[in-house]
């Protein structure tokens, strides 16, 4: 971010946001709230409003984690397909809520699925942001052992995305989990390397490699404040910012 953004104007004209599948439950203890989607969607509809194209890549732990499956005896791979599965569904209850906030949107599948969603096609999915779209890629990469952070990062990198929006249930990257240690102490700036060195749980190693050969800036964010989706697209110090070691200001 460069010094001196005004704030009245989107900081950043292409996001890709990351949503988890839990954040996706609400109050809920498994599956969708459609309340808190419609939450979800108001904010989408607010950054929509400012002329940013926006990119989702949202998560399937509310309904079932390949990791945890395979821990416990599956087959990892078989694990991780019903995983993208899962990922599908969160898409489509997604993207029907952003509709019904207005917004044009699609949803597009690595894993060809033609009669609930279109197939992930790199040019395809740019020209439904350029025409105005929210474009939501679900079922991951398409391949076992990648978790949907990479696959944030890898859709970002494709579609020319100006940051990756991670979305979490605390305001930023801390030392220790503040959920469970209150003299935890938040980040507001770091560089790609200390995520990596001090195996700070944001994002796997993958993900945060392939932002950083791509010097993608990553906003890690609490997804439960109103609006804080549309603050970072201003350019808005919230939560903290990932960058390489160079790049200029704006979040202190």
């Amino acid at each position: 971010m460069t010094d001196g953004h005004d704030g009245s104007m989107p900081r950043y004209g292409r996001i890709l946001l990351k949503l988890s599948g839990e954040a996706l439950l609400g109050d809920r203890s498994y599956g969708v709230d459609p309340a808190f989607c419609a939450f979800i969607a108001r904010q989408i509809a607010t950054v929509h409003a400012t002329g940013v194209q926006v990119g989702i890549v949202v998560g399937g732990g509310n309904i079932f984690r390949g990791l945890a499956a395979s821990a416990a005896g599956m087959d990892r791979a078989t694990g991780d397909y019903i995983g993208m599965l899962a990922t599908v569904m969160n898409g489509l209850a997604l993207q029907d809520a952003v509709e019904r906030a207005g917004i044009p949107v699609r949803v597009m599948s690595a894993i060809a699925m033609n009669e609930i969603a279109e197939p992930y096609i790199r040019r395809r999915a740019v020209r439904h942001l350029e025409k105005g779209r929210v474009a939501i890629f679900v079922a991951g990469t398409g391949n076992p052992y990648f978790t949907t952070d990479t696959a944030a990062a890898l859709r970002a990198v494709e579609i020319g995305a100006e940051v990756l929006l991670k979305a979490t249930r605390v305001d930023g990257v801390y030392d220790a989990d503040p959920l469970k240690n209150p003299a935890a102490r938040r980040y507001d700036r770091l560089v790609y390397a200390d995520l990596l060195r001090d195996q700070l749980k944001v994002m796997d190693a993958a993900a945060v490699s392939l932002c950083m050969e791509n010097d993608l800036p990553i906003v890690v964010f609490d997804l439960n404040r109103p609006d804080n989706i549309a603050r970072v697209a201003l350019g808005e110090p919230v939560g903290t910012l990932i960058t390489a070691p160079t790049s200029g200001g704006g979040q202190a």
